[in-house]
């Protein structure tokens, strides 16, 4: 089951984070803090990820504990509100870990084997070495994550499916051997689920083609006007294909009115690329100006965002301690 409404009646519990690799870019903001902030109204827990981190980072000297920072800074900015949910950092809830020793005695070696992600991401990251321990149970641990809050609904992309659905089966061999303790809980999926970067792959810090939160309004326009385009349009007399247009997908999100002028006037040879770029910039800038207002406020005051972080540690701590005292009831340890 996916994409569970919020309901009124009674609160649902939500689970989601992102891994402090870096600054976050417009695809985590679309692909996951604007579908998080439907659920604030729910009990939503928000965590910064840095053991999830290392699965990938563990010899790249990637700053990790200022990177949790500026990740916090980059919820605030986009909207993320500390009154309505919780934000905390993974590592300051020590049982995180402890529950994922304990899933892990019970995981099927085959089913983290079997992981299309994992698969994946081993080709793709053909640079690192990832056969470790911590790579291959990575689902296990965000099992944990999610099983240690009893969630009922996690906000992921369509990538993390597989992940979800191994949490599920664990779930279900939890409560098997040792009774009803978690519920399995169900994805909600986001309506952007991959905003291009500006070379038209995925939007990535380790490819270089991202637009950050923290980006001024003349860096927005810089990058903007290096994206890519049609590449069949060579001159300003062929007529476009915006469907293959990166540029065309982000006038769909930021000059929504606009797309199908701008999908026309494309497509019979009335517009140039260089203005369309400049007409979809601005409805951009738009868009990201107040994001990036609230960023530099937020940037200057970071004794209130540890603030808030130890806050959020202490409200997921004593949910998680909970949760974890039951599990090792029902285990017998």
């Amino acid at each position: 089951m996916t994409n569970p409404e919020p309901t009124k009646s009674k609160k649902i519990r939500v689970l989601s984070g992102m891994r402090p690799t870096s600054k976050l870019h417009l695809g985590n903001l679309m692909g996951a803090l604007e579908n998080w902030k439907k659920y604030e109204k729910e009990e939503a827990f928000y965590m910064i990820a840095d053991w999830h981190a290392l699965t990938t980072e563990y010899d790249s000297h990637t700053p990790i504990r200022e990177n949790v920072i500026e990740v916090a800074i980059d919820f605030l900015a986009g909207g993320l509100d500390p009154e309505q949910s919780t934000i905390f950092i993974q590592s300051r809830v020590k049982e995180h870990t402890e529950m994922a020793l304990l899933l892990s005695m019970i995981t099927p070696l085959s089913w983290l084997e079997r992981n299309p992600t994992y698969k994946d991401q081993i080709q793709e990251l053909k640079e690192k070495d990832l056969h470790t321990h911590g790579f291959l149970g990575y689902p296990v641990l965000q099992a944990a994550d999610i099983l240690l809050y009893k969630a009922n609904v996690v906000p992921v992309g369509e990538d993390q499916l597989p992940h979800l659905e191994l949490t599920r089966e664990i779930a279900r061999r939890f409560n098997h051997l040792y009774g009803a303790l978690f519920p399995e809980p169900d994805a909600s999926l986001t309506t952007v689920a991959k905003l291009p970067g500006t070379d038209g792959r995925k939007m990535s810090k380790s490819y270089g083609n991202a637009i950050y939160l923290s980006d001024s309004p003349e860096a927005v326009d810089n990058k903007v006007m290096q994206m890519v385009t049609d590449p069949a349009r060579r001159k300003r007399e062929d007529k476009g294909h915006p469907e293959v247009c990166p540029v065309y997908f982000y006038h769909k999100i930021f000059n929504a009115s606009q797309q199908e002028t701008v999908a026309r006037e494309c497509r019979e040879a009335l517009r140039g690329c260089v203005d369309c770029k400049r007409e979809m910039a601005a409805g951009l800038k738009k868009f990201h100006a107040p994001i990036y207002e609230r960023r530099q406020k937020f940037a200057a005051k970071k004794s209130e965002v540890l603030g808030i972080l130890e806050v959020g540690n202490r409200k997921a701590t004593e949910i998680a301690a909970k949760t974890m005292e039951q599990a090792r009831e029902a285990v017998g340890i």
